[in-house]
């Protein structure tokens, strides 16, 4: 297998809208997604809104309304890697599943035209090459806990 391609079925887990709660601010968050859709406003009535939304899918419609922070085209990348970092380092059983992905190619491949976090594979797309940034995100936790993995065996073998 030289890539993943969509984030389903097995590999589901490396969806933002995977149920995986983690702590972020001093919240508990449901999915990345609910964290991610909050960070986009600075209005608290909003992200309380977002967070307490009953599915991913209502939290991004309803972060799809709310007025913009000024600088978010500057921090979404910064902030959206963060959200997944915080996912995979405290919920170690999907940070050993992400591990087991290595090294193959992570896609977030979709059918709803984003080209950003991922490249979408209708055929309207099909000559556009997506940015795939959330699959960037994830080889790039990846790697960072495969270095950390690497450290920690390498101290108890020296031991």
């Amino acid at each position: 297998m030289n890539s993943i391609s969509s984030f389903k079925k097995e590999f589901e887990f490396l969806s933002n809208f995977y149920a995986a709660s983690f702590v972020q601010a001093g919240f508990l968050w449901p999915t990345v997604e609910h964290a991610y859709q909050a960070a986009k406003t600075t209005s608290d009535y909003n992200k309380r809104k977002i967070r307490d939304a009953k599915t991913p899918g209502i939290a991004k419609y309803v972060g799809s309304c709310v007025t913009l922070r000024e600088d978010w085209e500057q921090v979404k990348v910064s902030i959206m890697t963060e959200l997944v970092w915080l996912k995979f380092e405290q919920n170690s059983k999907l940070r050993d599943k992400l591990l087991c992905t290595y090294p193959i190619e992570l896609i977030e491949g979709n059918y709803w035209h984003d080209n950003f976090w991922g490249d979408c594979f209708c055929k309207k797309c099909t000559d556009i090459k997506g940015r795939n940034m959330l699959g960037y995100i994830l080889m790039q936790i990846r790697e960072i806990f495969q270095e950390e993995k690497k450290r920690r065996c390498k101290n108890i073998t020296m031991r």
